[in-house]
Order: C-alpha cells, then sequence, then structure tokens
C-alpha cells in the first residue's frame, strides 16, 4: 500500500477522491481516472481489472468493446445497467492494457473496499482471473466460473472478462450463461436474507 489509509465520506466523495489519487505509477499516464459508475446502493456490483483505452479517455468503466458486450450480457439477463454498480480493481489505466501489478491493486485497494460497504451489494460478480484471484483468492477462472460463493452475507459469481470473451469466442457463451445466473439469483431472491453484519469483504 502506498501511503496511508483514507477515510471517505461518500461514495461520490471517494469518485471524486480518486481523480487526484497519485499513490502508484498509473497516475502519470491517466487521461482520466475511472472510479465506476451506478446507484449508490445497489444488489449487483461488477468488478473488473482496470479501465482501457476508451475508459481512460471517457472517465466511465466499460464503455468500449467489452463494455458492450457486457452490455448485451446484462440485456439478455434482463438487468438494467443503471441498476447496477461497475468498477475495476485499479481505477487508473494501465500502460498497453497490462494486467495490473500488484502494487497498484494494493494502492486502490481502499477505493474497492469503501465501493463494497458504501454501495453494500448482495452479488458481486468478478469479471476475469485477476479479480476472482483478488476478490477470492481463488486461481484458475475456467474451473470456478458460473459458480455461487457465499462470503460474508453476499454471493460472489465469477465469469471470465467480456475483453477475454472477445479475444477467445468460445468463451462468450459462457460468459452471457453466467451473467444469466446472475439475473436469476436476483430475480429468485435466493442470494437475500442472510447475515450481513460483516460488511467486509476482502
Amino acid at each position: 500500500m502506498v501511503g496511508g489509509e483514507v477515510s471517505f465520506n461518500s461514495l461520490r466523495g471517494l469518485e471524486i477522491n480518486t481523480g487526484t489519487c497519485s499513490r502508484c505509477r498509473l497516475f502519470a499516464t491517466r487521461k482520466n481516472a475511472v472510479p465506476g459508475e451506478g446507484p449508490e446502493k445497489a444488489e449487483l456490483m461488477f468488478v473488473g481489472e482496470g479501465p482501457g483505452a476508451e475508459e481512460d479517455r471517457t472517465g466511465r468503466p466499460f464503455v468500449g468493446r467489452a463494455g458492450r458486450l457486457l452490455d448485451q450480457a446484462l440485456e439478455e439477463a434482463d438487468i438494467r445497467r443503471e441498476d447496477v454498480y461497475i468498477t475495476n480493481l485499479v481505477k487508473c489505466r494501465p500502460p498497453d492494457n497490462r494486467q495490473p501489478r500488484d502494487d497498484e491493486m494494493d494502492a486502490c485497494h481502499h477505493f474497492l473496499r469503501a465501493q463494497i460497504e458504501f454501495v453494500d451489494p448482495i452479488i458481486v460478480c468478478t469479471l476475469g482471473a485477476t479479480a476472482l484471484m483478488r476478490v477470492l483468492g481463488k486461481r484458475g477462472i475456467s474451473s470456478y466460473r458460473g459458480r455461487i460463493f457465499r462470503r460474508l452475507g453476499r454471493c460472489i459469481v465469477p465469469t471470465f472478462h467480456p475483453a477475454g470473451a472477445l479475444r477467445n469466442p468460445s468463451l462468450k457463451p459462457f460468459f452471457l450463461t453466467d451473467v444469466k445466473e446472475v439475473g436469476r439469483l436476483i430475480t429468485s431472491r435466493e442470494a437475500y436474507g442472510r447475515d450481513r453484519r460483516d460488511q467486509t469483504l476482502f
């Protein structure tokens, strides 16, 4: 972790704070920080890896090609994008879209942890192997995708990153199916009514 812990008074305050953050090397090359977007309270949160070029340009998460595939998955699952909170492990684009380094994810850890506390989602869908490892401490996205893990009163559902599904089209049906499973969890209320006194996921 670079620097000390920071507390935030609101989700909006957190989002503004990402724009002035200089805790890791990524701040030096960003055009815009990409904190995330969605309602203050959301039943569902998506956690990806990091912003890409289009996200860096606009300051919004998942608005490039991968974002369009995520939008397709949400539509097929009958989930409105405006009802979910979407963010990433790191809030600034890694150069050339490389995987975030451990110290960069450490530097952003307090942002994501606070977002989970503010948004208080019942379901967290991790996108890709890096998010799976960071949130659940598990390796091997192919082995864990689509499964439901229960952690501290939340359901964690890992799936492939939509960018990975674009690079390897054979993964796309699994990605779409997994997001539909998330939609089923919401509709069935299967994920609800559990002990959620401890809000710290990781």
